[in-house]
């Protein structure tokens, strides 16, 4: 019985170790994605009221919550009934990638990122000063893009995470796509939670420090408002 046991642990730690290796794998593969979907959700939540900024957040947070909870079973789905459709989803992902890249870099070139930035914060400056704007309207809309830019994101994170482990047995694969989803999730939307409260940091260091603390201080208040920060 003893024997059985430890055989049994024995098996359990090894299960539990491959799924360790290819989750540090798959999030090393995903970490490229994951780094335009932090970059992305944080400019979607920035504009919003400072005492909306952490709700917002959380909204968008639950909604890529609820877009893993789609893509993850249709990934693993596809794993076990069609296999062969893994690499054509790779290489889908990876053109989606490139046309997106392509197309950032030619709107960048012809308009200007700078001018953009400013028309943007413009308008919504505008938005916000006038009384008969809807403002939960506004709110709505920043989570609602949010959401979609993520769900695109999760889609490419989760096929790569999955390609990562095409070969190993589904019940690893549903360890590890499920420990990436939610790793990435949490990890993602702590870090815009905060990004978007590093002005408060800015604030707390510039009312009670000096010299090079309220130098950091002043960078974090007026670099963050010169790149689109929050309107209070």
């Amino acid at each position: 019985m003893a024997t059985s046991l430890l055989a049994l642990l024995d098996d359990i730690a090894s299960v539990l170790d491959d799924i360790a290796m290819m989750s540090k794998i798959a999030a090393k593969k995903t970490a490229g994605v994951l780094g335009d979907d932090l970059a992305l959700n944080a400019q979607q939540v920035s504009g919003v009221h400072a005492d909306r900024e952490l709700p917002v957040v959380w909204a968008v947070a639950k909604g890529s919550l609820r877009n893993k909870a789609i893509l993850v079973p249709s990934a693993l789905a596809i794993s076990a009934f069609a296999p062969w459709a893994i690499t054509p989803l790779l290489m889908l992902g990876g053109l989606y990638l490139c046309y997106e890249g392509c197309e950032k870099l030619f709107h960048s070139l012809s308009h200007g990122d700078a001018d953009e930035e400013a028309r943007h914060r413009a308008a919504v400056v505008a938005a916000l000063a006038d009384p008969a704007a809807d403002l939960v309207a506004l709110e709505r809309d920043k989570i609602g893009g949010a959401i979609r830019t993520d769900f695109v994101l999760s889609a490419e994170i989760i096929v790569i995470a999955l390609g990562t482990v095409a070969g190993a047995p589904f019940g690893q694969q549903v360890a590890v796509v499920s420990a990436i989803a939610l790793a990435m999730t949490v990890g993602v939307y702590a870090l815009v939670a905060g990004i978007v409260k590093l002005d408060d940091a800015g604030l707390y260091l510039s009312q009670r420090s000096v010299g090079a603390a309220r130098a950091l201080a002043d960078e974090l208040l007026f670099g963050k408002l010169a790149n689109g920060g929050r309107v209070t």
